[in-house]
């Protein structure tokens, strides 16, 4: 129990803190910080308008923290989920015009699978270059992102594009059959349900079945992988597969439920705040899910600081990029015994009362 509490509590500090040293950053700026705490509130959940942002921006949130938290549980510090996401809404996009698919809910699997595929095959990459050819996985996702990204522009303003979009080239759009709807006829669409059924089974898997414990193995000590013989290079290609397959998921949702199409608006951070999410959430997937609705929020209120209080909308990439830094700092102190601290300076301090009594 105690355990667990400090492992909820360590987060839960970090974004308290990048939110009082974000509050001493507006105050610099002449901006009441309690106005900014309480519109960022309101932004996010003050009413079910602000949540319905809050939802919609939650589900690829899921999906591309689960990119990295998979890779993660095996090992691997995979950053290039963005590359990953729009890799995969342009392969949905292109299937949808390139094949006849039933306007149905099958339809709409196929797109989504297209996806999938595409973003386990570029994520896979990185393992494959990690294990083959002993290139680091964390700098090698990263680049993989930035030529996702130009493949992505290439084809979309190229040989995939629209003849009638034409201040902002995008593929053809889905058939209004492919589209996903909203969830009971809400703005919220159901991504989020594919992203809290998607952080939900496979936080079972790695719990409950043989293999999800063996790529925890394998992750947790390569070593005793080795000495049992688990097939590590299997399982890091298929931790890398699993979370490529969701961010690509991901852009998938995003064109099928909110674009309609692919064009450069898929390209909108999502993968890099899965980073964050996923390292708040300790790589749990199922923690994913809160923490993922929280920074949903932050950036649906973006929009609101603008409006009420005149701050650039990006001024919430400046709060997730203060908490990330806290959360990586936050990480150290796990490891602090601080029982065995305080006995060490319970006598320091009693020596230097004791010298203070005793001086004239």
């Amino acid at each position: 129990m105690r355990h667990a509490l400090k492992e909820f509590a360590l987060p839960v500090f970090a974004i308290a803190a990048a939110l009082l040293l974000f509050g001493v950053l507006v105050a610099f700026a002449g901006v009441d910080p309690v106005e900014v705490w309480a519109t960022l509130f309101k932004g996010a959940f003050g009413d079910w308008f602000s949540w319905q942002n809050t939802l919609q921006r939650a589900a690829p949130l899921m999906l591309t923290a689960l990119c990295v938290a998979l890779p993660a549980r095996a090992g691997l510090i995979v950053i290039g989920g963005e590359g990953a996401l729009v890799l995969g809404g342009l392969a949905s996009a292109a299937l949808a015009h390139a094949l006849p698919l039933p306007g149905n809910v099958l339809g709409t699997v196929v797109v989504c699978l297209a996806g999938a595929v595409a973003g386990a095959l570029w994520i896979a990459l990185a393992g494959w270059l990690r294990q083959y050819r002993g290139i680091n996985e964390t700098i090698s996702s990263l680049l993989l992102a930035y030529i996702a990204i130009g493949i992505f522009k290439h084809l979309v303003e190229g040989p995939l594009r629209d003849p009638a979009s034409l201040n902002k080239p995008s593929t053809y759009a889905l058939d209004a059959g492919l589209l996903i709807g909203g969830i009971g006829g809400s703005d919220v669409h159901w991504g989020l349900a594919i992203g809290v059924v998607a952080c939900l089974g496979l936080g079972w898997w790695l719990r409950a079945t043989a293999s999800g414990f063996s790529v925890r193995v394998v992750g947790g000590n390569p070593r005793t992988a080795q000495l049992v013989g688990l097939p590590a290079t299997r399982l890091i290609l298929g931790a890398c597969g699993l979370g490529g397959a969701c961010a690509g998921l991901a852009g998938a949702v995003e064109v099928a439920a909110v674009h309609t199409n692919a064009n450069a608006s898929l390209i909108a951070g999502y993968g890099y705040a899965g980073i964050l999410v996923s390292f708040i959430a300790r790589h749990n997937p199922v923690a994913i899910v809160p923490v993922a609705i929280l920074f949903g929020g932050f950036g649906a209120a973006g929009s609101l600081l603008q409006r009420r209080l005149g701050l650039p909308d990006a001024s919430v990439l400046v709060l997730q990029g203060i908490a990330f830094v806290l959360i990586l700092a936050s990480e150290g102190l796990r490891t602090v015994d601080w029982k065995a601290l305080s006995r060490r300076a319970a006598p320091k301090a009693n020596a230097a009362a004791r010298g203070a009594q005793a001086a004239p």
